[in-house]
């Protein structure tokens, strides 16, 4: 008899929030939009000063970003879109176990998050005119991808906001990752913050995330240069996936104890 892959609900949950995605496209188009013109204004913040390199750089952290907070920002949706789909009582009731559940959303959003960074590199690339002929695209990619560990990791933990409260927790997830954000020099280098407000940039994984892709495409490091971060980031990953999915399923535990997962009364 025929036996179930282990992995195939995992399948199953990516096909699932593939439909949600295209149920809601429209939407979806007008937020690209959005994010394509805010890459364009902050490069313009750089060809105002004359400086190419400037460009380049300002360019490169709001594509990059893009791509993180993205993936950050659909695995804290994950509850949101339940409650609103009014599935959520049923998806938490099914037999199938939580985190095969979370990796099919984070194989989901690491999907759409790379195809709307890439959208918006292409448009600021061509509106920009940028030169990577002498990048290391290959390592910029590397990084990039040993990146999405450790924001899946985050990405469980502020799921769990929305399990907490139906009505506010997805505006507290909105406060972690402008956090992030402020720490890890989207913009600017983390040496210009305050010195009270440094250390925190050391444990944001952003940071080392920006720092090695900027060093990637701006400098052409090699790969011996970027090994470090990826190591930092790796290991991040190694710590946040699991720390993520056990805080989430202590939300879970609790949201089932108080009735919490009804949307309503």
């Amino acid at each position: 008899m025929w036996s179930r892959p282990w992995w195939m609900p995992a399948i199953a949950f990516f096909v699932r929030n593939w439909h949600l995605y295209k149920r809601y496209i429209g939407w979806i188009i007008a937020f690209w939009t959005y994010s394509i013109i805010n890459s364009l204004t902050v490069g313009l913040i750089g060809k105002q000063f004359m400086d190419e390199a400037l460009v380049v750089y300002l360019v490169i952290g709001s594509i990059i970003w893009a791509f993180l907070g993205s993936v950050f920002e659909e695995m804290s949706e994950v509850v949101s879109w339940e409650q609103w789909e009014g599935t959520i009582e049923h998806t938490f009731m099914a037999p199938v176990h939580r985190l095969l559940h979370l990796m099919g959303v984070g194989i989901m959003a690491v999907t759409f998050s790379f195809t709307r960074a890439t959208v918006i590199f292409i448009f600021a690339t061509l509106f920009f005119h940028i030169d990577l002929s002498g990048s290391n695209m290959f390592g910029a990619l590397l990084v990039l991808a040993a990146s999405c560990l450790p924001f899946l990791g985050i990405g469980m933990i502020a799921a769990t906001f929305p399990l907490l409260s139906r009505e506010k927790g997805q505006q507290a997830t909105y406060i972690l990752q402008s956090l992030i954000m402020l720490v890890s020099g989207v913009f600017y280098s983390v040496d210009i913050l305050p010195k009270w407000l440094q250390p925190l940039s050391y444990i944001s994984p952003g940071t080392y995330s920006l720092r090695s892709i900027r060093a990637a495409i701006l400098e052409n490091a090699p790969m011996s240069a970027l090994m470090g971060d990826i190591g930092i980031l790796l290991i991040s990953g190694l710590v946040l996936i699991p720390a993520g999915y056990l805080i989430f399923r202590a939300g879970e535990h609790y949201a089932k104890r108080t009735g919490k997962l009804k949307r309503s009364g």
